[in-house]
């Protein structure tokens, strides 16, 4: 039998215990329901980014180009702090719809590298990017700028150009395309094709990608 005195210590020690589990029981608690909270905040987060970039493609199909951020904010149903916090200005904005761009034209440059025929797989891309560019003009001054090492689409645009000079090595290859021309000056190309088709209306489209086209072509 146990002393008396050892008998309080294991009382003590029990006791501490107890109380000790129940803490680390309340703690775990706590910490699990500020996991939830915050997991459920950066999906809240992520719906209103997508709302608000679904409401500004939506304002440029329209033909509105302002892209006013309190605007979207109404329009997207967020408060316009919730806007600002994701795209602090206006140029923000037109990155993160522009880097969706990016994915559609570097998913379409990687379909034409693949292709059978390297001419026609550059001739989709050109349709393609061509039209993305009069589609949204503010796409087409994204890409038209010079390359900004800090933007969200800087390495989407190497990811690009990599795909396309992959592309003008095969073109260049099969005798499709002349010595010396690469993706950049493709880029500043199709650009120079946006603008005029641009400014015509659009009714000579074809034609001008035709002259792109041939211009690309090896000298006869």
């Amino acid at each position: 039998m146990p002393s008396s005195g050892v008998s309080r210590v294991w009382l003590c020690v029990s006791v501490g215990l107890g109380s000790g589990c129940g803490l680390l029981a309340a703690y775990a608690g706590a910490v699990t329901s500020r996991a939830g909270q915050e997991t459920e905040l950066r999906a809240d987060a992520v719906r209103n980014r997508a709302r608000i970039l679904r409401i500004a493609r939506e304002q440029l199909a329209a033909g509105d180009t302002s892209l006013q951020l309190n605007a979207i904010a109404r329009l997207a149903g967020v408060g316009v702090g919730t806007v600002y916090r994701h795209f602090p200005n206006r140029h923000a904005l037109v990155e993160a719809l522009s880097a969706e761009r990016f994915r559609e034209l570097i998913a379409e440059a990687q379909a034409a590298v693949a292709a059978d025929d390297p001419r026609a797989g550059l001739h989709r891309l050109l349709c393609f990017g061509l039209d993305r560019m009069l589609d949204d003009p503010d796409f087409a001054a994204v890409l038209e700028s010079a390359v900004d090492a800090g933007s969200q689409t800087s390495d989407m645009r190497a990811e690009l150009d990599q795909a396309v000079t992959g592309l003008l090595d095969r073109a260049r290859l099969s005798g499709a395309i002349r010595d010396g021309v690469d993706a950049e000056d493709v880029r500043r190309l199709l650009c120079g094709v946006q603008h005029a088709v641009r400014s015509g209306g659009g009714a000579r489209r074809d034609l001008y990608l035709d002259v792109l086209l041939e211009g690309l072509r090896p000298p006869r």
